[in-house]
């Protein structure tokens, strides 16, 4: 049986959307469980058991191949229960989209979630190179199809693993973009001045990716990505690279790093809704009851932000 919690709910900046602080994410390595060949329904569970823990904050793309088991989820749903966010890449098999095409294509996302219209279409990571062209073909795009009533803001998401310094969202911010999807965590804490100063001064929804990667769930990976950021003088030559991040976990602080890293983001000045993605209903509960505990305290916090100050090179993917 789903466990009880309670959601908590915020605005996304200027969009007026009242949203879950914990967002669903459809993407990651899992795809609700499908890329674990979970099968259909349990990605359609996840999704449900999602909303059933208050989440009304669905994040996924058409890359994902996920779209058409949101659709199964809410299709009995008011429409205005949940807040749909997707997404459409930029280029496809090496060359931009026309306005037309990026339009057709919105059309098929339309189709495989069965609503008449999105809450947020994303330009799905463009690389610093080709935002031009998203910002000055693709954008008017999806002013169109929000005039047509298909659309209700625009939106872009970074390519984090391989644009950690956050270029791309650096210049893209004040653009007209009404929500962004940043990547962001204790491991790389850059769009805290990069990034989430600029949404905060202009309004725009702040959505958090990369909360927790391979790096903050797998101690073998944490240690192997601290020991390299200290090879390079990137943290502190105090911190212990057998268990870099012990201290989250003692005396109470927090049941797990994991744990600690989502609370981490979710209490980040600026971050809207934090995303967590998992074919796992157990893993799915976890997360979200990790979200909406306390804020780490101040001391912890700080001294996050001390030792990991200086890194922009890795996602912790």
């Amino acid at each position: 049986m789903t466990e009880v919690v309670t959601m908590e709910y915020a605005e996304l900046g200027r969009t007026g959307l009242r949203v879950s602080v914990a967002g669903l994410g459809c993407g990651g390595h899992s795809r609700l469980g499908i890329s674990q060949d979970k099968g259909e329904d349990n990605a359609v569970r996840i999704v449900s058991t999602a909303l059933d823990l208050g989440v009304n904050f669905i994040d996924t793309a058409e890359m994902y191949g996920t779209e058409i088991y949101v659709g199964r989820a809410i299709k009995d749903l008011p429409r205005d229960q949940v807040v749909i966010s997707t997404k459409v890449a930029p280029v496809v098999d090496g060359a931009p989209l026309t306005a037309h095409a990026f339009k057709e294509r919105v059309d098929g996302c339309l189709s495989r979630l069965g609503v008449d219209y999105v809450d947020i279409l994303h330009v799905h990571g463009p690389h610093p190179d080709d935002y031009p062209h998203a910002r000055d073909i693709l954008l008017p795009a999806i002013h169109e199809l929000r005039d047509a009533g298909k659309v209700r803001f625009p939106a872009v998401s970074e390519v984090f693993a391989r644009d950690t310094g956050h270029r791309m969202l650096h210049s893209a911010i004040a653009d007209g973009w009404d929500v962004v999807m940043v990547g962001f965590n204790i491991l790389n804490q850059s769009a805290r001045e990069r990034v989430l100063r600029k949404t905060q001064e202009l309004g725009v929804g702040t959505l958090a990716m990369f909360a927790v990667r391979r790096a903050l769930s797998q101690p073998d990976e944490l240690r192997r990505v601290c020991a390299d950021l200290h090879a390079h003088g990137l943290i502190d030559g105090a911190v212990d690279l057998h268990d870099p991040l012990g201290f989250l976990t003692e005396d109470g602080v927090a049941e797990s790093v994991t744990e600690a890293a989502y609370r981490f983001c979710r209490h980040e000045r600026g971050i809207d809704v934090v995303l967590t993605g998992t074919g796992s209903i157990e893993h799915l509960e976890q997360n979200v009851r990790s979200i909406l505990k306390p804020a780490l305290p101040e001391e912890i916090v700080a001294r996050l932000r001390q030792m990991f100050g200086r890194v922009d090179s890795v996602s912790g993917n």
